[in-house]
């Protein structure tokens, strides 16, 4: 068995189909786009279906985070002007959610586990933090609540550039987290039952009495990753972002 092999096909990206050609550049069908698109349309058909038949059960244990992530995490960090995001951050929170949960299939792909999905959520976020800031504060207040007040002017064109990539830096971390999270997991797995083959090259017999250990410690991995990683990796994310709005939106505090 050829782990490297092996590691690539779970944690790569694949081209599946060349969608079109703009400009030179080559825009390609993958596998990640793929789950990205699925992910979506779980999206869209699970809550439109909850609309329709009225699941009770699901319907309250969805209810108890949406009013979790409103009261615990979106109006503690904006204050009651965080009502008007809320639709953002449930969305960031259910479509990460659902992302991580589909990756945890077999043969199937965690998009999240693409640094480049993961850095345009974060985008989102670096675009979120300038607009709410702008919404609630004004243009001119908002450009001066980015550096702290009472600096000498001529340190001004200093301090912005500074501040500016300070923003890019926190939502550069929030991509990395999330990416390196949710391959980490899949990583080790894959580690614990490539043991099984290694030392089987060895001698059977010693690949054999690997395998019972190899397998219950995969799936020890694999069921911590499913309770807690994948649900907490999608908080992290809306916690964090949620924080970070909230100090554009007040920055005296």
């Amino acid at each position: 068995m050829d782990f490297k092999e092996v590691l690539e096909h779970h944690i790569l990206d694949h081209r599946i189909a060349t969608l079109f050609t703009l400009g030179g550049i080559e825009f390609a069908f993958t596998k990640h786009l793929m789950f990205l698109w699925i992910g979506s349309a779980i999206l869209l058909l699970m809550f439109s279906a909850l609309r329709i038949f009225k699941l009770r059960k699901l319907n309250l244990l969805l209810e108890a985070i949406v009013i979790y992530i409103r009261d615990e995490v979106v109006i503690k960090a904006l204050g009651e002007s965080g009502k008007k995001y809320l639709h953002y951050f449930l969305t960031l929170f259910f479509f990460i959610l659902v992302l991580n949960l589909v990756g945890m299939f077999p043969e199937s792909a965690t998009a999240t586990g693409n640094i480049a999905v993961t850095a345009a959520l974060s985008l989102c976020t670096f675009g979120l933090i300038h607009i709410a800031g702008i919404m609630e504060q004004g243009f001119g207040h908002y450009v001066k609540s980015i550096v702290p007040s009472g600096l000498p002017t001529w340190l001004l064109p200093l301090m912005y550039p500074i501040e500016i990539l300070g923003f890019l830096t926190k939502t550069f971390a929030l991509s990395i987290r999330l990416f390196m999270n949710m391959i980490a997991g899949h990583i080790v797995i894959l580690a614990f039952l490539g043991l099984i083959f290694i030392f089987g090259a060895l001698n059977p017999w010693i690949g054999l009495g690997t395998a019972g250990l190899s397998v219950a410690m995969s799936l020890f991995i694999y069921f911590l990753e499913l309770v807690i990683v994948v649900p907490l990796q999608a908080f992290i994310f809306t916690f964090l972002t949620a924080l970070f709005v909230g100090a554009a939106v007040h920055p005296e505090h």
